[in-house]
């Protein structure tokens, strides 16, 4: 007998919900890049992402039955691997996308920067669970706390702005839980915004997607002329809108997308696009509630109902990462944010983001299996 309570089931049937809407909607979007790209057919890519789904599917299941606080045990020992391997990446990465973001070991490519995240949060929880009796201190808390997040958001952001941005929030929404000072989470806020824009004014390419958004010039290393042209730097955002009004209400139906031949990556970075335009905005809305549902249990029940403090800011920084991908995902294929290229979580075609969205949603699956218990261990 266990007096362990079950898993939350509302937090896996939307995962599930979630992956199958992928499944189908990736099947679509990636029917351009099969036939003309690829010269494969689109199962080819179907079966890909359908065993990627697993793979996530069945790390969620396995780190849901691992207890969260083992795991935090080795925290730091993963951070420090997942650091050397995005510095591997800044010497033998593969460019893709403009950046170096990716490493190939033995034929498999993976994104680091995915597994930093992850490694980042749980190592964060245990720092300020550690040093709850002196959380407050500039000297014992806040700048251990801040060598290692300015180390692992820094590397990342060198390459993807976007996720040690959405990475950045979540710590500071755990820092906030964990009692630190509001006067030091807004210190580490405004250092934030420093080191975002001193990537924009050395990445002409990244301060082009903010200038298009934003419909002005701001930055001088950027060329005017192509961040104003439709068919430039505006030219995702003003595809996506379209697949938007064709979609209208009901959408066009399923498989009948026709922006999918003209976004770039539809399957990944647009697939939230992709599904307004076959299944229209209630379709849409209906993949956002799933996201909300996510956001209310992770916070609402899951951390509030956590065993201890190490499992309430765990809970916070996991549903933060997973469900701000979403929103943010969203957000550009709508044209209210500006192109991130983050992936739609268990939605989009991918394998490492898959897998690390899975382990979040493990660990918050365990931590609900503790539901209701208290206990004083320290980590």
């Amino acid at each position: 007998m266990t007096d362990r309570a079950p898993a939350d089931k509302y937090v896996v049937w939307v995962v599930l919900a979630l992956s199958s809407v992928g499944v189908v909607a990736v099947y679509s979007a990636v029917t351009y890049l099969a036939e003309v790209r690829a010269g494969t057919e689109p199962v080819h890519f179907l079966l890909r992402h359908l065993a990627r789904v697993g793979i996530a599917l069945g790390a969620m299941g396995v780190v849901s039955l691992i207890d969260y606080r083992t795991l935090a045990r080795y925290s730091r020992l993963a951070l420090v691997g997942t650091l050397l391997l995005l510095v591997a990446v800044k010497v033998v990465g593969l460019f893709s996308g403009g950046a170096d973001r990716w490493l190939q070991i033995g034929g498999v490519g993976f994104q680091p920067s995915e597994f930093a995240r992850v490694a980042l949060v749980l190592y964060v929880a245990v720092l300020l669970v550690q040093k709850q009796d002196y959380v407050k201190s500039f000297s014992r808390t806040f700048l251990p706390v801040l060598f290692w997040v300015g180390v692992t958001v820094g590397l990342i952001a060198l390459d993807d702005l976007s996720t040690a941005l959405v990475l950045l929030l979540g710590v500071l929404l755990m820092s906030f839980v964990g009692r630190v000072s509001v006067l030091q989470i807004g210190g580490l806020a405004v250092l934030g915004g420093v080191m975002a824009f001193g990537v924009l004014s050395t990445s002409p390419d990244r301060a082009a997607r903010l200038e298009a958004y934003l419909g002005m010039d701001l930055f001088p290393n950027t060329d005017t002329e192509q961040v104003m042209d439709a068919r430039g730097e505006q030219y995702q955002s003003r595809q996506a809108r379209m697949a938007f009004a064709a979609g209208g209400f009901t959408g066009v139906g399923p498989g009948k997308s026709v922006q999918r031949d003209f976004l770039p990556e539809p399957y990944n970075d647009f697939i939230f696009a992709i599904i307004a335009e076959e299944y229209g905005i209630f379709g849409a809305l209906a993949l956002l509630t799933g996201f909300f549902v996510l956001l209310f249990r992770g916070y609402l029940r899951i951390a509030r109902d956590a065993p201890d403090p190490l499992g309430l800011i765990l809970a916070v920084g996991m549903t933060t990462l997973v469900v701000t991908y979403g929103f943010v995902h969203a957000g550009v294929a709508s044209g209210l944010l500006p192109v991130t290229g983050l992936p739609m979580p268990f939605v989009s075609y991918g394998g490492t983001s898959l897998l690390a969205n899975g382990i979040m949603i493990g660990v918050l699956l365990n931590i609900s299996r503790h539901a209701g218990q208290r206990s004083a261990e320290r980590v």
